[in-house]
């Protein structure tokens, strides 16, 4: 051929998980269907009213229309995608079956960080992929996938599925393109994101974390968005975050299926570490729906130093 046509500058989303990832043409064809989800969820953040939806999801807590809209739009693609035999959502309390025959169940949290939608701060989509029917009694480290959209300034959409984690940006055209690639973290850390602060006066291990990070003067990085906040040390390629108990939420207020294991994939395939101070997330039996964990998540060896504080 005289003329072979230019290679795009940019690696697409598809080639990336065909070439890179080596991801099988299923995941591949799953992880393009939660994508295409999630752009009609970044229009519909630029374009739909905030407020309450006159609901509450299984945990009681009052839901946005946002987290209702964009509930309704992941499910919506994980039908059509004929690829997810269950999936399960933190706005439902029951998991829901589509096939059994199917190749992968979903977890996923359908926008986190919702309540600061009119405050006009990053909110994001996290999701866990799981081969086969089943979840619960399994563990995040069974994970093929696990991967977050954030919806910020710019729609970032992060992933790993064994072979490294890697970042795209939605560029103008509705396409995710690479935008770095093999992200890692870093054994130290510079920067803190501590969670759940309230919990300080009634956890004497957390309240002396925090006195430790300021008197060593880490720089504070915390936005009330857990996946803005964990994007943040992927990001800088290195930093901690923790959420972890008082009286109110004894095992912190974080849902071990939803939230804690597809970070801890990531993580941990970025080099970093993801611990309920005890032991690794990664680990942990996923029990129950509503399961909570401490999360103790980011550079192993400030990880490791938190664990030992809070152990006292």
């Amino acid at each position: 051929m005289k003329n072979p046509p230019t290679p795009p500058q940019r690696a697409s989303l598809n080639e990336h998980l065909y070439s890179q990832a080596k991801a099988s043409d299923e995941l591949r064809h799953l992880i393009l269907h939660i994508a295409q989800a999630a752009k009609y969820i970044q229009y519909a953040i630029r374009t739909t009213e905030a407020g309450l939806a006159g609901s509450k999801n299984q945990f009681g807590e009052e839901q946005e229309k946002l987290d209702v809209l964009s509930d309704v739009i992941i499910q919506q693609h994980l039908m059509e995608s004929r690829l997810v035999a269950t999936f399960i959502t933190e706005e439902r309390k029951e998991s829901v079956e589509l096939s059994a025959s199917a190749p992968f169940s979903v977890v996923f949290d359908p926008l986190d960080g919702s309540s600061l939608v009119d405050a006009n701060f990053s909110i994001g989509s996290i999701f866990g992929i799981y081969p086969g029917s089943a979840i619960l009694g399994r563990k995040p480290k069974e994970q093929v996938a696990a991967l977050y959209v954030l919806y910020g300034p710019r729609t970032i959409l992060v992933y790993g599925a064994g072979n490294g984690v890697h970042m795209f940006l939605l560029n103008d055209v509705g396409e995710f393109v690479l935008l770095r690639e093999y992200l890692g973290i870093g054994d130290s850390a510079k920067n803190y994101s501590p969670g759940n602060l309230r919990a300080v006066n009634e956890n004497p291990g957390y309240k002396k974390a925090v006195a430790d990070w300021l008197d060593r003067e880490l720089t504070l990085r915390y936005s009330g968005c857990m996946v803005a906040d964990i994007h943040h040390i992927l990001c800088k390629g290195q930093g901690i975050f923790t959420n972890v108990g008082g009286s109110k939420y004894p095992e912190g207020k974080l849902r071990l299926i939803f939230e804690c294991g597809p970070f801890a994939y990531l993580v941990e395939q970025a080099g970093g570490v993801a611990s309920d101070g005890k032991s690794a997330i990664l680990d942990k039996t996923m029990d129950t729906i509503d399961q909570r964990s401490p999360l103790v998540i980011g550079s192993s060896e400030e990880v490791e130093n938190a664990c030992a504080v809070l152990a006292g």
